[in-house]
């Protein structure tokens, strides 16, 4: 049998080499015993691996481990959204109970202010209850925060059109709790109701877990739509708002019949020449019979020229709850008493003589 020399077990050599060095083939020849002829054996180079991972594993890990972390914290997101709107959810259900049965709403903090802002003008908008609208967006906040935290959104809708969808009414309930808050300060001023600070703190929570949640890079390339979305809530909140009649609170559960007050002041020249030039150029003074300033400025006039006025009642009918301005009040957008529009100019509040004059233009020496 033959026999290898210079040939050590195993049969297949392995060397390391150095990363840089470029692999080769190494022959060796060996000699056969007994006359063997010459034959020559290839030994098989082999590179030994490092045992360090490489730099692609160490980017796919961390990849996978930042994928995980997003997916964790967007469920975390979804959670909590869930769990706010579902707070807000039961809440609007209540108000909006009570609002359409015309119930007594339960008010905690402020004795009875609670019934007073949601029984004023204010709680209506566009003819559709206030908490019924509420009841309606924390609806849908809550069931699209279930939806893709489920990853079952409707319709094949991607993921990432939900999230813009949860950003998007999250950003416009936001706006519209900022306009309410201003709304109760400035004109139910005295009024306090915890369930509109509450349904306001639900709303901004909801948006500001939203916004952190999209991150500041989503954010950038949306903020447009954002500022969009709340301009448009704003503009349609004030339009709405414009359109309707504005009964002051202290008025909510008074029963007014029309009446109507003599004025005994006597009117001058100059007045009496102004009233029929505001007559002549279409000028428009709009009241309330139980406006004192409406009086005040009719008292102005005098009883003669005030006659000439062309003035507007818009409340020809008396009031009680639930009355609506005339229409040629609300057509105007009138929002208080008394208003005056001369040449498509509107002046708010009682005017003296000589403002009227210079706003129609009106020359007294001719």
């Amino acid at each position: 049998m033959a026999s290898f020399t210079g040939l050590s077990s195993p049969p297949f050599l392995c060397r390391c080499f150095p990363p840089v060095s470029p692999l080769r083939s190494i022959s060796s020849t060996v000699q056969f015993k007994k006359g063997a002829s010459n034959r020559r054996l290839f030994v098989v180079p082999v590179k030994c691996s490092s045992t360090e991972p490489s730099q692609d594993a160490d980017s796919e890990a961390k990849s996978t481990t930042v994928s995980s972390s997003s997916f964790s914290s967007s469920n975390s997101t979804y959670k909590w959204c869930a769990g706010i709107g579902a707070v807000g959810f039961l809440e609007t259900a209540y108000l909006t109970y009570v609002k359409l049965s015309n119930s007594d709403a339960f008010c905690p903090v402020g004795g009875g202010n609670c019934g007073d802002v949601l029984n004023s003008d204010y709680a209506v908008i566009f003819g559709v209850p206030l908490p019924l609208i509420g009841l309606i967006s924390y609806g849908f906040v809550t069931t699209l925060s279930l939806q893709l935290n489920a990853k079952t959104l409707p319709f094949g809708i991607d993921e990432m059109y939900g999230r813009l969808a949860l950003l998007g009414s999250t950003t416009s309930m936001a706006a519209a709790s900022a306009y309410f808050l201003y709304i109760l300060s400035t004109k139910l001023a005295g009024a306090s109701c915890s369930y509109c600070l509450m349904s306001a703190l639900l709303s901004f929570s909801l948006f500001l877990i939203s916004v952190k949640d999209a991150g500041l890079r989503e954010i950038q390339r949306v903020v447009g739509l954002q500022l969009c979305i709340a301009t448009l809530v704003i503009l349609t909140l004030n339009s709405a708002y414009s359109t309707s009649p504005i009964v002051p609170t202290s008025l909510a559960e008074v029963e007014l019949p029309f009446f109507t007050t003599e004025i005994t002041t006597t009117s001058s020249p100059f007045a009496l020449s102004l009233a029929r030039h505001l007559h002549s150029t279409g000028a428009k003074m709009y009241g309330a019979f139980w406006c004192s300033h409406c009086l005040e400025q009719k008292q102005i006039f005098g009883s003669e020229a005030s006659k000439l006025l062309d003035y507007v009642e818009c409340f020809p009918n008396g009031y009680k709850k639930g009355t609506k301005m005339a229409k040629a009040c609300a057509d105007a957008g009138i929002e208080g008493f008394p208003t005056w529009v001369i040449h498509g100019q509107v002046l708010s509040g009682e005017q003296e003589l000589a403002e009227l004059a210079e706003v129609s233009a009106f020359d007294f020496n001719e």
